[in-house]
């Protein structure tokens, strides 16, 4: 169904934050969690401290039946942060809202300091976009997304891309990586 310019009403300016925020765009089916698990330990032995917000489009829950948290989150406690030594969750009801705000939860990694976080999803938001695209799986103008700032497709897929849109090759991991990383510096020493 495509999307029509009242369904992203409730899309906001993003606002400024003190890192850099890359969103990685594709349609369902072309390969967006399998390369960031790919990525992210790259990323990291590049010196990178990357946190990621990753958008769902069902209903889904972290938490258990029959655990404690679960049960005082049922009966109304909004915030629950459910803490022990090896991590923590915060799990906030959003009855009220049809999308997630991505301003808000972008401000939550604020005091975690990262150097860059993707978002994964959200492809609608105007953010710096790494797109991802496979021939036959969605509509390829997602391509000529206005955000787009490079885009990882087959060598042999041959759609012209905006002459300021980098052209990476969707199976070389180590050539994303380092884009990323380039792009990470770049857009930090712009904002510094």
């Amino acid at each position: 169904m495509p999307s029509t310019p009242s369904s992203f009403a409730h899309i906001a300016p993003v606002t400024p934050m003190p890192f850099p925020v890359l969103s990685v765009a594709a349609w369902s089916g072309t390969g967006k969690t399998t390369l960031l698990t790919q990525l992210m330990p790259m990323l990291r032995d590049f010196g990178l401290h990357v946190g990621v917000v990753k958008h769902a489009h069902h209903s889904f829950d972290v938490d258990k039946p029959g655990k404690d948290s679960y049960e005082l989150r049922q009966a109304g406690a909004s915030p629950m942060l459910v803490a022990s030594h090896q991590r923590f969750a915060l799990m906030q009801e959003t009855p009220e809202h049809q999308e997630p705000d991505l301003n808000y939860l972008l401000g939550l990694m604020v005091p975690h300091a990262p150097d860059l976080v993707i978002v994964e999803g959200f492809k609608a938001w105007p953010l710096a976009k790494l797109v991802l695209y496979r021939e036959g799986v969605g509509d390829p103008a997602i391509l000529d997304d206005a955000w787009a700032r490079a885009a990882a497709l087959k060598v042999e897929y041959e759609r012209p891309l905006r002459p300021d849109v980098t052209r990476l090759d969707i199976d070389d991991i180590h050539a994303i990586a380092q884009w990323v990383r380039q792009w990470t510096l770049a857009t930090r020493e712009v904002n510094a």
